[in-house]
């Protein structure tokens, strides 16, 4: 029997307030000091750590610090900078577009806008809501491997594609939540309900967890 939407939301309420009082720090990992920085960081992330983003992006930041300059760069020189990010070559060339179009288009800022962000090239609505939540404070769910399964793990998504599960937990968890939420289940996901071997018996989440696609 399915769950009803009323149990998920008091689950999910029970839920979130045990996530936020074990990991009272959580917060985006990649290091950045404005939505630029952000957005560029993100992209670099896809099929990569964070950790390795963060070691990257300094040297990176340093020789193009803003749109203008790396709508400028070599696709070489970007490509060089980036190598360790894995998949250097579509990244430099989607870095390359989407610092011309937000030059030619939006006067060199990253916009406030879920369409106008995933206009640009290489930013999906993954990309696009870890920028409107953490650089803008506008509430955004992202659905990264992590908050993938996690959802479906703790049962408020059946669904395997992103945005199907997004609108998911925008049904279960009120707007001021959903920014926060992505911080805690990415915390939660590294340290307890790991992809290959989740430490269920050591989850403070087991009495609210119906444990479902553990395969």
């Amino acid at each position: 029997m399915a769950e009803s939407q009323a149990s998920l939301k008091k689950r999910g309420s029970q839920m979130f307030e045990l996530l936020r009082s074990h990991y009272p720090d959580a917060k985006c990992s990649l290091h950045f000091r404005n939505p630029f920085e952000l957005i560029v960081a993100t992209v670099l992330s896809a099929q990569c750590t964070d950790a390795r983003v963060n070691q990257v992006t300094p040297k990176l930041f340093e020789k193009y610090p803003d749109a203008p300059a790396m709508a400028r760069a070599k696709k070489s020189e970007l490509e060089a900078l980036i190598h360790s990010t894995g998949f250097y070559r579509n990244k430099a060339a989607s870095l390359l577009k989407l610092s011309q179009a937000l030059v030619e288009q939006h006067s060199g800022e990253v916009p406030r806008d879920l369409e106008a962000l995933t206009a640009l090239r290489g930013v999906g609505r993954k990309t696009a809501n870890v920028v409107l939540g953490t650089a803008f404070g506008i509430p955004g769910v992202v659905v990264d491997t992590h908050v993938g399964r996690l959802a479906r793990r703790l049962g408020f998504s059946r669904n395997k594609d992103a945005t199907k599960v997004e609108f998911d937990l925008m049904k279960v968890f009120p707007k001021e939540n959903w920014t926060a939420l992505n911080h805690l289940w990415i915390d939660h996901g590294r340290a307890i309900c790991q992809a290959r071997k989740p430490l269920c018996d050591d989850c403070f989440l087991s009495e609210l967890c119906p444990r479902v696609d553990l395969a």
